[in-house]
């Protein structure tokens, strides 16, 4: 009867820190609806230390830092709530989440011109959802920008000083980091159990639709295609 006792506190403080996650998720994204970052941030945050889990809180607050021009960080939370989708109980709603945040995550590569990991980003996004012409004109450009820039487009300018330098390294580890635990965490987020072979030839599907698609990435699209986010706060 001991045991039992203990397991339904253990059930009803779980419960409790799932309420609070909520609460302050909630909370948080009434606070990004009027541009209200900071507060927004804070809720994020204190979502986050009550369920270290919660992927909703992980990538409100990575939407929460990209619309503030933090896209290092941004990264680095998507990262964290595709590590923690698998455990979306709803089918639906994982592969929602798991697009969105790999598509948020491939636009905060795009803005730190880290095309490499955009493309793979938005490669993910499409095994996903294969027809969504925002991922493909996304990839299209990634795959543009990296074949103009070999090395990633990685690299700073010569005018940048020491610190900008370190900086930029940092965030390279980072994006290379998360790109890992992306890998590592690949095969639950496709929600179909897509092989390998089947992935190849859905990217050599991707890849034959971009004569279709490069008229529409010119230099005026290409603006708005890198600041193109999902909002949608879940």
């Amino acid at each position: 009867m001991r045991k039992f006792l203990i397991l339904i506190a253990l059930l009803a403080s779980v419960t409790g820190f799932a309420q609070v996650d909520k609460k302050d998720v909630r909370r948080g994204n009434r606070q990004f609806a009027k541009a209200k970052y900071g507060d927004a941030d804070i809720s994020y945050r204190k979502a986050l230390n009550a369920d270290s889990t919660s992927v909703r809180a992980a990538y409100d607050l990575g939407n929460n830092l990209y619309r503030q021009g933090d896209f290092a960080n941004a990264g680095k939370y998507y990262g964290q709530a595709l590590r923690h989708v698998p455990e979306v109980r709803n089918v639906k709603e994982q592969a929602s989440l798991a697009f969105d945040t790999y598509f948020n995550a491939g636009d905060a590569a795009l803005q730190q011109k880290q095309y490499r990991a955009a493309m793979e980003s938005f490669v993910q996004a499409l095994l996903i959802d294969p027809d969504n012409m925002e991922a493909k004109e996304n990839y299209v450009y990634a795959r543009k920008m990296l074949e103009n820039n070999p090395d990633g487009g990685g690299g700073g300018n010569d005018d940048q000083n020491q610190d900008q330098d370190q900086n930029q390294d940092q965030q390279d580890q980072d994006q290379q980091d998360q790109d890992q635990d992306k890998n590592e965490e690949q095969k639950p987020y496709n929600g179909s159990g897509i092989s390998p072979q089947q992935a190849q030839q859905m990217l050599q599907a991707i890849q034959a639709k971009e004569k279709e698609t490069q008229d529409k990435v010119n230099k005026e699209k290409a603006a708005v295609l890198k600041s193109r986010q999902k909002e949608k706060n879940w």
